[in-house]
């Protein structure tokens, strides 16, 4: 493949949806083989709070080593680690380990996850132009959601005639193929890191703080996700509240996605958002509302149509916000900030799954799911008062380094 800037692209969208296509059928399998064997919520919330505890320990070397490191070598590695991780859980799986050995393998992904989230962010700007980021946001999105369609799926129809085991061996080709694409791609400039980089961690953490439109747009993110995401009580919507089947989990699992990828599709024939901060508000706080409808459910195509939904609003959110961050964080920072970025996502994300499965132990599935929603809700408002200049943010093309 010559070396073109749509060719960096592709390897560049490519290496980082095989990597997430391996992840979500690990996490689809690992959610549906457990919670079988035990169903347990508290179990649930284990697996999420194993994933996050790095990224809480571990995000300030992170983000040090990737703004002093080669970012393409960083990810390239992370990624044939995971590809490794697979075939541990593929043992443990096949020899009928106990649960403390899929927490350890998966407190092993986490640490993985906490450098190859800021070091793969963070190689785009430098190996492409500032005018293809936005470009290349809404294809890596639309891919990667595809992966996330797929993952889930294929995971789940193959639980219908395979042991667990098998979908996680399967992991450790997605692993080799993306750390294949990332090698192929070309050496990133160089970027002129300060000689106290090691030492001063908090720059990145000081420049989100400071930032007008950065700050909360990782807030609307962080507390939306925390405490309205599904994602990990699907077996229980499934299996509880809509009585059906592995392939039935398996759409359920992938909806979100499908909504995303039909999402990324008409974001790119439409022009771009005139106040993308505006928008962004917008669509969390339905994405609050599509959860509540989520949690009030009883009918497999609703549940499916509201998570589809909820995941178009999902797509539009993470394009703004990560776009946003490449725009306005400085080259020698970005590393750092990426980092803590991932603090955010990674505790929404993976906290979330803690929290989702805490509370549906406490208080049931429903009113989890629906006292998400409603928190979502609240938070958009929160966040639309505190930071009034979020909703008048200019064009995504009109940021320059720094504005945020």
């Amino acid at each position: 493949m010559p070396d073109s800037v749509s060719g960096r692209i592709l390897r560049i969208v490519g290496a980082r949806s095989l990597n997430t296509f391996g992840r979500q059928i690990i996490n689809a399998t690992v959610v549906w083989e457990l919670y079988g064997e035990t169903h347990n919520f508290l179990v649930v919330a284990g697996l999420g709070l194993v994933q996050v505890i790095p990224v809480i320990l571990l995000f300030v070397p992170a983000g040090n080593w990737v703004d002093r490191s080669d970012r393409r070598l960083l990810a390239t590695w992370s990624v044939a680690i995971t590809g490794a991780i697979g075939v541990g859980l593929a043992l443990a799986s096949a020899f009928g380990a106990h649960a403390i050995a899929f927490y350890a393998l998966l407190f092993a992904q986490g640490c993985v996850n906490v450098v190859h989230a800021p070091s793969s962010a963070s190689l785009i700007p430098l190996i492409l132009p500032r005018d293809q980021l936005e470009r290349t946001n809404r294809i890596t999105s639309s891919v990667q959601e595809l992966a996330g369609i797929l993952g889930p799926a294929l995971a789940g129809l193959a639980l219908i005639w395979v042991a667990p085991h098998w979908n996680y061996a399967f992991v450790a080709l997605t692993g080799v193929a993306s750390a294949l694409m990332y090698r192929g791609l070309p050496p990133a400039r160089t970027i002129v890191t300060e000689k106290n980089a090691r030492s001063d961690w908090r720059v990145g953490l000081r420049f989100i703080w400071n930032s007008p439109l950065l700050l909360p747009a990782l807030t609307l993110d962080m507390f939306a996700v925390l405490f309205a995401g599904v994602a990990s009580l699907t077996p229980a919507i499934a299996t509880d509240l809509l009585h059906t089947n592995a392939f039935g989990y398996g759409v359920l699992r992938s909806a979100m996605s499908t909504g995303a990828v039909l999402a990324a599709v008409a974001a790119g024939r439409l022009p771009p958002w005139k106040r993308p901060g505006r928008v962004l508000l917008i669509v969390v706080a339905l994405f609050g509302a599509g959860i509540i409808g989520i949690g009030l459910s009883r009918s497999l195509p609703l549940t499916v149509v509201l998570l589809v939904f909820c995941g178009g609003l999902d797509n539009i959110s993470v394009v703004i916000r990560s776009t946003l961050e490449q725009l306005v964080v400085p080259d020698a920072i970005r590393g750092r900030v990426s980092a803590v970025h991932y603090v955010f996502i990674g505790m929404s994300n993976e906290l979330g799954a803690a929290e989702s499965g805490v509370a549906a132990w406490a208080v049931g599935t429903v009113p989890a799911i629906v006292a998400g929603g409603a928190v979502a809700i609240v938070v958009v408002g929160l966040v639309a008062v505190k930071w009034r200049a979020l909703a008048a943010m200019p064009p995504l093309a009109e940021l320059k380094p720094d504005d945020g």
